[in-house]
């Protein structure tokens, strides 16, 4: 197959509409680097509501559809050279996977919000797809796309801290301190529905992203947890909060804590990673330092953009030194990732793996398959290994 070749990628979204949020944050996060245009869309699951998102954002009326299902069988009628480079689907979990699935399945490179789909056979079926057919797929865990996650990672990785202990990561939020599903608040609605967000409430909505973490910066992988789950407000269908303990490969231990009730906080994810030779600890509310605690020296205090920074973490700053940068920067490097990735693959060049930094469907298949591990954990009180015994 040949490619037209042109300057901007493009890319459709399914969900997303003028007044969603999360859409919004990711058609910025994609324009702040001017890789690809929004050439398509099916930005709600009411098509009136969808064909008016997709005029307001300036779709012509051939690209602009009242479903997703509409959305795909328009692509597949172009010519492969001028069918959209990427799906974005930024919809509520309940439908990644049939949405993802059939996409990827028809040979699009597809991007995907946490947490990736329902079900571990979900999981296992999406990622037999996209390896099968060799296409892209990424999981927009944005917070790995901060440039001092990226330097922890590095530091992590080249043994600076020795050998791995203890990693504590805490995404505490206080917005659901109150039951505000029951005033129509959409966000709130859904994400309590065990309909549409599956066996996991704040579990899947923020513990995702907390385990997301520990697994980029650490590499351990998760042999063993406990976990305790609960609704702290009362009448609640799916946990507000949760507490874990967990057991790493290698012998190190952990804890996480993924609660949604703590009143007054805001969007509090921090992670500590120890080892024999040293500590790192980094906050979300303020992502540009990254503080280095050695068993034999001072503290080191690391800050975006300086150039003693690793190359990744360079790479993932756009200004200089002293200048904030967070949220829509962090989601803006996992797209530049995955564009890259698009690009290199069209090209037929071997891709340079800090340009393609991104989580890929296997990140969110393993993501769906924890999810699983400690709602099971929970029920049953006991310990439960990753490999389900």
């Amino acid at each position: 197959m040949t490619y037209a070749p042109r300057h901007r990628l493009s890319y459709a979204m399914v969900g997303g509409g003028r007044d969603a949020f999360i859409g919004a944050v990711h058609r910025r996060a994609i324009a702040l680097d001017g890789l690809a245009d929004l050439a398509a869309g099916a930005l709600s699951s009411t098509p009136e509501r969808a064909l008016e998102s997709g005029r307001a954002l300036g779709l012509t009326n051939a690209r602009n559809h009242p479903s997703w299902q509409a959305l795909l069988e328009a692509e597949l009628r172009r010519p492969v050279g001028e069918r959209v480079d990427a799906v974005v689907v930024v919809t509520p979990t309940d439908t990644h996977f049939p949405i993802a699935h059939a996409f990827a399945e028809a040979g699009f490179n597809v991007v995907c919000d946490k947490p990736l789909v329902h079900t571990g056979e979900q999981a296992d079926a999406l990622v037999a797809t996209v390896l099968g057919g060799g296409t892209v797929f990424g999981v927009t865990y944005n917070y790995t796309g901060y440039p001092m996650v990226r330097q922890a990672r590095d530091i992590v990785r080249t043994g600076v801290l020795g050998e791995l202990r203890k990693i504590v990561v805490e995404y505490n939020q206080g917005w659901l301190a109150t039951a505000l599903e029951r005033t129509g608040d959409k966000q709130a609605s859904w994400r309590t529905d065990p309909a549409r967000s599956g066996i996991a409430g704040a579990l899947g909505d923020i513990g995702s992203h907390a385990e997301n973490l520990i697994s980029t910066v650490t590499g351990l992988a998760i042999e063993s947890l406990v976990a305790d789950l609960g609704a702290l407000v009362p009448g609640r269908a799916l946990d507000d909060d949760a507490s874990m303990l967990l057991r790493f490969a290698g012998g190190a231990r952990g804890v996480l804590v993924a609660s949604q009730i703590n009143a007054g906080l805001e969007n509090d994810l921090r992670l500590r990673v120890s080892g024999t030779l040293g500590t790192l600890e980094w906050r979300q509310e303020d992502p540009n330092r990254l503080v280095h605690y050695r068993l034999d020296g001072p503290a080191q205090i690391l800050t975006r953009g300086t150039p003693w920074l690793s190359v990744a973490a360079r790479r993932a700053c756009r200004i200089p030194p002293g200048h904030p940068e967070g949220f829509i920067e962090a989601f803006a490097n996992i797209y530049r990732g995955v564009f890259e990735d698009i690009r290199a693959r069209r090209e037929g060049r071997p891709a340079d793996p800090v340009d393609t930094d991104y989580p890929t469907v296997l990140d969110g298949a393993r993501g769906v398959k924890f999810i699983e591990r400690a709602v099971a954990s929970s029920r049953q009180r006991r310990w439960l290994d990753m490999d389900g015994t």
